[in-house]
């Protein structure tokens, strides 16, 4: 992702990062897979399409809203992807006692309410260090963040996946926003109690919008 958004001219945008489209090769290194939906970016034109293209619960807020893929709307993918690896769930489902619900916004819910271990894939057992746990959801995180300036680039993600803590300035940064996103939404909503499931990123527009074309 990082070699199609920042080493190639002009730069490749994905459009359907998702955890289906991650393969290993021969040696058991993962490649990114089926370019069917790939786009490259001419930086001289105003890119807009006139169909949305991608996977239910991978596609970026503003790309619904606008139409309009970029290299943000990919690291929106890849963050939805890592929670996905991370919790063996799929990105988007419905579940008794929620209804519909984002997996974005699920771990959301998890992190705010400190059951970070209830965030692992049950299949993991207790196989797995606790601060790399931290570390990639937050990464996932941040890719997540509903504006698309805030989000980081796929080097930065690079650097943060290989280095051991996620930059405090960065977390504490995104907390601070999710906080005043979620104060606004409370405030439109005549301050009833917040929720996910009708909070969750236009979900039947989405659905509609995501189908088969």
């Amino acid at each position: 992702m990082e070699y199609l958004h920042e080493h190639c001219n002009p730069k490749i945008i994905h459009r359907d990062v998702k955890a289906a489209n991650v393969l290993l090769d021969g040696n058991f290194e993962a490649v990114v897979g089926d370019f069917g939906l790939a786009k490259m970016m001419d930086i001289g034109r105003n890119t807009v399409t006139t169909a949305l293209r991608g996977t239910m619960g991978h596609i970026a807020p503003e790309y619904i809203k606008t139409g309009r893929p970029s290299v943000k709307t990919d690291i929106f993918g890849y963050g939805v992807t890592l929670l996905e690896i991370v919790t063996g769930e799929r990105a988007f489902a419905f579940y008794p006692e929620a209804g519909e619900i984002m997996l974005i916004d699920r771990v959301k819910l998890m992190m705010e309410e400190g059951q970070l271990e209830a965030i692992a894939d049950r299949n993991l057992g207790a196989i797995y260090n606790l601060e790399e746990l931290e570390k990639i959801i937050q990464i996932a995180l941040l890719c997540t963040n509903m504006e698309p300036d805030h989000r980081p680039a796929m080097s930065e993600v690079v650097q943060m996946l290989e280095g051991e803590l996620v930059p405090a300035e960065r977390w504490e940064e995104w907390q601070l926003a999710e906080l005043n996103r979620r104060q606004q939404y409370e405030m439109r909503q005549q301050c009833k109690p917040f929720s996910f499931s009708e909070e969750s990123l236009n979900i039947q527009e989405a659905i509609e919008l995501s189908t088969g074309r």
